[in-house]
């Protein structure tokens, strides 16, 4: 059993079984034990691939939507390019390298990047090796100015909060507690909650719905930096526009795993309540998008035409790959998606609908 197990046990054991949130947070973020203080996730090699690592296209596309907002709020002297959970920095390396053409874009810019584990973070400094980079280990420390920000499979490893839907308008939240010698989860006392008054009208008894009260207050904290400010930030991830229904997972080596049986060790997801991240920010949103749709939109497929002419033999192969998995419906193309941030009554970024 891992270190963090123990730790877990003893609290449990001392303090009786703790909300989901608690737990994720504990396996995500200890600051020992923590899957994300302690290792390199990503890639091949790791327990999962974003589509960043997938192809240079999806950065670049992104890029370019930033930069176009911008343009179209008046490029502000100074304004800030931010990224919440940058993994190794490939997904800002891209963005920084499409929009060097882009007049302007890159001497009004400051780097920023929002990070608290201490081992991405160097990975981050070589990926991107330039000076001037600043981070973060939070939203609320982003400079006061113009918000131009990505956030792409950010929101999805949150703690979030699991709740079951009893009789009447009461709640059974989901807690990890111990049974025949192992974690496992229980249900407490049946309880109000007024903050999901408004699934009342969607649920009946036995659903389940998720939510996250650390992704609600990141997210209130953009839309009100890009209400003072302007700006725009682009959401990516996989989800829907309202949670229902378990979607609580463990990943390991690219394969799903027990939840409860090595704590720290893998990565834990949910899928992403889009709704409540736009009801929780004080601005306008997009209507959400699929990811592939958003590609399209965006050119991908031409811009990936224009790099395979470069390419040849497994090479090519591979390019073709990527395209499919980042757009195809059976793969990335509909799973995620994508939401976007901006103030009241500016134009909407390039590829999405009101």
């Amino acid at each position: 059993m891992s270190g963090l197990h123990d730790i877990i046990v003893k609290r449990v054991a001392a303090e009786g079984p703790m909300p989901l949130s608690e737990y994720m947070g504990l396996c995500l973020s200890h600051p020992e034990h923590g899957y994300y203080t302690t290792r390199d996730p990503l890639g091949t090699a790791g327990d999962f691939i974003t589509a960043p690592e997938t192809s240079q296209m999806f950065g670049e596309l992104i890029g370019l939507t930033l930069a176009q907002a911008w343009m179209e709020q008046g490029t502000p002297e100074r304004f800030t390019l931010a990224e919440l959970g940058p993994g190794r920095g490939t997904l800002m390396a891209d963005i920084l390298r499409a929009t060097r053409a882009v007049s302007g874009f890159h001497a009004a810019m400051s780097v920023h990047l929002v990070e608290t584990s201490p081992a991405l973070r160097a990975v981050q400094a070589e990926t991107l090796g330039r000076e001037g980079v600043v981070w973060h280990k939070s939203v609320e420390a982003l400079p006061d100015a113009p918000l131009y920000l990505v956030a792409n499979e950010f929101f999805d490893a949150l703690p979030i909060r699991q709740v079951e839907r009893a009789e009447g308008e009461l709640w059974r939240e989901r807690c990890v507690g111990m049974q025949d010698g192992r974690l496992t989860l229980g249900l407490s006392d049946a309880t109000p909650l007024p903050a999901l008054q408004h699934r009342l009208e969607d649920t009946r008894p036995g659903d389940v719905v998720e939510f996250s009260s650390p992704a609600q207050a990141i997210a209130a904290t953009i839309g009100a930096k890009i209400k003072l400010r302007g700006g725009t930030a682009l959401i990516v991830d996989y989800g829907d526009w309202r949670s229902l229904g378990d979607t609580f997972q463990a990943l390991q080596a690219h394969e799903p795993v027990d939840p409860f049986d090595t704590p720290g060790t893998a990565d834990l997801t949910a899928h992403v309540d889009f709704e409540a991240l736009a009801r929780a920010a004080p601005t306008a949103h997009s209507r959400l998008t699929p990811q592939g749709v958003l590609l399209e939109r965006l050119g991908i497929t031409q811009r990936a035409q224009a790099l395979a002419k470069r390419l040849s033999g497994d090479t090519l192969s591979q390019h073709i790959a990527a395209h499919r998995r980042l757009t195809h419906p059976q793969e990335m193309g509909t799973l995620f998606k994508a939401m976007a941030l901006y103030p009241e009554g500016a134009a909407l970024p390039p590829g999405f609908e009101a």
